[in-house]
């Protein structure tokens, strides 16, 4: 594991979108132009496979498709982290073929199961650290309910370098970072809108579905939040807001639909979102989208 990979997990992970062609299959050659721009603006970490990418809406195959060809876009500019889930024996192929593939890390999705237990979800991670052969992982926690005890054991797995926290309870947060080894990361998991606060607590970093759209603003915000500059940070995040609040809507079925239409509108199609996602955006949100787009200069 190289300082590099740390280094650039205090960054921005950039949740990549999983493109389709006209066909419904797959189509990372149209990430190109976005992985471009997105590395050139300075997002730190491309992320394939993550829930801006669709992953529940992918095959198995398909997933091990995109982390290939994402790690050829993505070359040795940039470390690239793979998202690995589902079933634990799935987990595990995507685990091996993202290693195969030359990602720098493996983001393990919380196990959707409806059965999920703590001690079972430590099993899990153990396998998938197993799998991955040495690659490091960085956990993605969006339930807290496993508790801290479970936390902290999953932090000591070997392996584990970092953790994604995407539960909105920042005080859960800076009790979670107590109670863990001090070697762990602490990323902000909610995206910009959520970083100050996650900072507070003592995370560092952010993931962004933004940069697909407008890593500019992302790369500024972080920057303002690495020199302790709240207030400018609050001030940028002002300025993207409105497009979060597009995705959050539809009990945050919109997320990846704002983000793909946004994509076609500055003519970078990247096609539609599968179901249960919502498609298209209704005539009232995608007005609210084109405002933003004008209002920030990107349309």
């Amino acid at each position: 594991m190289s300082d590099r990979f740390l280094a650039a997990l205090t960054g921005i992970s950039g949740i990549l979108v999983t493109p389709y062609g006209a066909d419904g299959e797959v189509a990372p050659q149209r990430l190109s132009p976005i992985v471009d721009k997105a590395i050139a603006a300075g997002v730190h970490m491309p992320v394939v496979n993550g829930n801006t990418g669709e992953f529940y809406a992918l095959t198995v195959d398909e997933a091990v498709t995109m982390v290939h060809a994402v790690a050829e876009l993505v070359g040795d500019r940039a470390p690239l982290l793979a998202g690995v889930g589902r079933g634990v024996k799935d987990a595990c192929r995507l685990a091996a073929e993202s290693k195969k593939a030359g990602t720098a890390g493996l983001m393990v999705h919380q196990p959707p199961d409806p059965f999920v237990s703590p001690r079972g979800t430590v099993d899990y991670v153990k396998r998938v650290a197993e799998a991955g052969d040495g690659t490091p992982l960085v956990l993605y926690l969006r339930n807290d309910a496993i508790g801290l005890g479970t936390i902290a054991e999953l932090c000591s797995i070997e392996g584990v370098k970092g953790v994604k926290w995407a539960t909105p309870n920042a005080l859960r947060l800076s009790e979670a970072i107590e109670a863990s080894p001090k070697h762990i990361t602490w990323v902000g998991g909610l995206a910009e809108v959520w970083a100050p606060p996650f900072y507070a607590a003592g995370a560092r970093g952010f993931t962004s579905g933004l940069i697909n759209v407008w890593p500019e603003r992302s790369v500024a915000i972080h920057a303002a939040l690495e020199a302790g500059d709240y207030a400018k940070a609050r001030e940028l995040i002002s300025g993207m807001k409105e497009f979060e609040v597009i995705r959050a809507e539809e009990l945050n079925g919109t997320n990846v639909t704002g983000v793909k239409s946004a994509l076609i509108a500055l003519g970078m199609d990247c096609g539609p979102t599968r179901a249960p996602s919502a498609w298209p955006l209704t005539d009232s949100q995608s007005e609210k989208l084109n405002t933003f787009l004008r209002g920030s200069g990107l349309l």
